[in-house]
């Protein structure tokens, strides 16, 4: 009997992007997975919040925040990529790659879920605790979230509407404005942001403080792993972004450099 909330998340999870796996099968295209990722935690934490039916003002709003945060981030990224077939980086997997659908099932869909499960447990412990009145922690965490998803939010609504110009309405084809002239990643930047806030309101519940390895392993993914690394790699040798880069932070946001 599965008497463990986080296990039956876990499992619920792995359904989830098995699924998903299926669907890129039929579509052939792995691209959806990055619909998958908003929308995992979303599923993940109404999940929980079902099957615990433990309903109080602090497990409504970290599934809320959670909910609005992925809701909005997977419809983005799907709005961004509809009708423009498989990245690039999936597609260099699938030409490289032996074995290649199980092999994918594995190190994209399957990694992802076990890393998704492990950054959304300090919401599954919140989910999962009893209530007391609202604290500090719980104020300053929504405060630190709410400056992650405006950074996130604002940075992907003003690279769309760059991308959307015309060249003769572009400065260059590097965008470098708003809050993109303050840092080369904002919206990474943002979605760590988000991640500590969470934390900071796990801080509210009795034991919250030992999931700080959540907040952690996704500001370390996205700073050497799957998020900046990728994107200056691209770029590497691209004229016009190393003179962006000269003058601006790549991650934290600061004032361009003169």
């Amino acid at each position: 009997m599965l008497t463990s909330i986080y296990l039956q998340v876990l499992l619920f999870i792995y359904v989830f992007f098995t699924a998903f796996f299926l669907l890129a099968v039929y579509k052939d295209n792995n691209s959806i997975i990055d619909i998958a990722w908003g929308l995992g935690y979303v599923l993940a934490a109404n999940f929980a919040l079902y099957i615990t039916d433990n309903f109080n003002p602090r497990t409504i709003l970290i599934t809320l925040v959670v909910s609005i945060w992925g809701l909005r981030l997977a419809y983005h990224i799907m709005k961004r990529n509809w009708g423009k077939g498989e990245d690039y980086r999936y597609k260099k997997w699938r030409d490289d790659w032996d074995n290649f659908y199980l092999k994918s099932y594995i190190r994209i869909f399957l990694l992802q879920a076990t890393l998704l499960f492990i950054i959304a447990s300090p919401i599954i412990k919140v989910i999962n605790s009893s209530y007391q009145s609202f604290k500090i922690t719980d104020f300053i965490g929504l405060a630190v979230w709410g400056i992650g998803f405006f950074f996130e939010a604002t940075a992907d609504k003003q690279l769309q509407d760059f991308k959307k110009k015309t060249a003769a309405e572009k400065d260059g084809h590097v965008m470098k404005e708003g809050v993109w002239k303050y840092s080369r990643h904002p919206n990474y930047f943002g979605e760590t942001l988000i991640w500590w806030g969470v934390y900071i309101i796990t801080l509210s519940v009795s034991g919250g403080w030992k999931f700080i390895y959540s907040p952690i392993l996704i500001t370390l993914l996205l700073l050497f792993v799957s998020g900046v690394p990728l994107l200056e790699k691209r770029y590497a040798d691209d004229e016009e972004y190393q003179e962006y880069a000269e003058k601006t932070n790549k991650f934290f946001p600061w004032f361009p450099k003169k």
